[in-house]
């Protein structure tokens, strides 16, 4: 039985910066707070937009000025991982939870951020998604869901994002998380369909309450 409760937080079309002041404000609130507080569960559509992780030394200072040129913001993020582009039609969710309520392990919280997105594509869209050496969500050979998380005092920031109708020509102009020999897709293109964030965010906070065994209340900021 779900005894955890985390705040929700639905914030539609949002630039990155504010949303990420945001997470920054609720994860110090986290660290400060005496009360058995948990956490939040934010999710998002954010402007298009480059990030970079912390694994950053290999681009060129030229890359910067080449994407920007597309239409979309050029961000260095503290997040695991390499270089990804989030936009419209990708349903971006940010954890800020406190691990010492679920487990105090990273390894475990990222697994069970796959298994919420395996689960969801298996079970609600007969999808054959499938895990591998690199974190993330794939179908085939081809990235479905994206994964780069950061960790202080076992407070978590940053989170997923899964394409659900998103414009995957974006993903032409860089290599998607350092993975050369490696593609994207998004669940309009799998099922042939078009299915944006609202359709698909009621399963995944499905799936997102039955694997970390946690129900949530609505949050105004």
């Amino acid at each position: 039985m779900s005894t955890k409760i985390i705040k929700l937080l639905k914030l539609g079309r949002m630039r990155y910066d504010p949303c990420l002041q945001l997470q920054n404000q609720l994860s110090e609130k986290l660290k400060t707070c005496n009360s058995n507080h948990i956490g939040y569960l934010v999710i998002v559509e954010h402007e298009p937009v480059y990030t970079i992780g912390i694994r950053k030394q290999n681009y060129k200072p030229d890359l910067e000025k080449k994407l920007t040129k597309l239409g979309a913001e050029f961000k260095y993020s503290n997040r695991g991982g390499l270089i990804t582009f989030h936009g419209p039609g990708q349903l971006i969710a940010y954890p800020i939870i406190n691990l010492k309520y679920f487990k105090s392990s990273v390894r475990w919280y990222v697994q069970n951020l796959e298994y919420t997105i395996l689960n969801l594509c298996k079970e609600e869209y007969n999808l054959n998604a499938n895990t591998s050496s690199n974190t993330g969500v794939w179908i085939d050979n081809e990235k479905i869901c994206a994964i780069g998380i950061r960790c202080t005092r076992y407070i978590t920031t940053h989170g997923l994002a899964l394409n659900c109708n998103t414009d995957l020509s974006w993903f032409n102009h860089i290599v998607p998380c350092g993975l050369h020999d490696k593609g994207v897709t998004s669940l309009s293109l799998l099922l042939k369909t078009n299915l944006n964030v609202d359709d698909v965010l009621p399963l995944f906070l499905k799936h997102f309450g039955r694997t970390f065994q946690c129900d949530f209340v609505s949050n105004n900021i």
